[in-house]
């Protein structure tokens, strides 16, 4: 972990307490895991079978567990995926994440949280980590970015500059 852009975590995992700590964002997905650097300073790599969520957070305070900061009261404003996750324990949380292939890591998917509010930034979840994974809505369509062609002025109007 060289990099100097480490950002702050909290690993949830499914059977253990969590793991504050932090991680380079262009590195700490490995083949065998989760790479994290304690706040203890010990470097440790976590299987993805036993991460439940990377969390990247404001600051190291404990995660509450409100279930409504896990799902959206309405219909996000942000553009890309609206999309509903069931874990493997039951538990479903919601988020946005892009709507794009090329921004998907293949161990898992990275999703915004509900509650800007709130100390998590944006998730990192292990595929391994849910039971169900379903796409609610497309916001922000890329297929609407094209520009509207005007109506041609009526006809015997003036043009403003001649």
């Amino acid at each position: 972990m060289t990099a100097s852009t480490n950002k702050k975590v909290i690993v949830r995992r499914f059977e253990r307490d969590a793991v504050a700590g932090f991680v380079n964002p262009a590195s700490y997905l490995r083949p065998e895991g989760v790479e994290i650097l304690s706040t203890g300073g010990v470097l440790i790599r976590i299987p993805y079978a036993e991460v439940k969520a990377v969390c990247f957070v404001r600051d190291f305070r404990p995660p509450t567990r409100d279930p409504e900061q896990m799902l959206f009261h309405a219909r996000p404003r942000t553009e890309g995926l609206w999309v509903r996750m069931r874990y493997r324990d039951g538990e479903t949380m919601e988020g946005l994440m892009p709507n794009n292939l090329l921004e998907m890591e293949q161990p898992g998917f990275t999703v915004i949280p509900p509650n800007p509010n709130s100390n998590n930034q944006k998730l990192f979840i292990p595929r391994t980590a849910l039971r169900e994974f379903h796409v609610l809505a497309v916001i922000g369509s890329p297929l609407k970015e094209g520009k509207k062609k005007k109506a041609p002025p009526p006809e015997g109007q003036m043009e403003m500059f001649e």
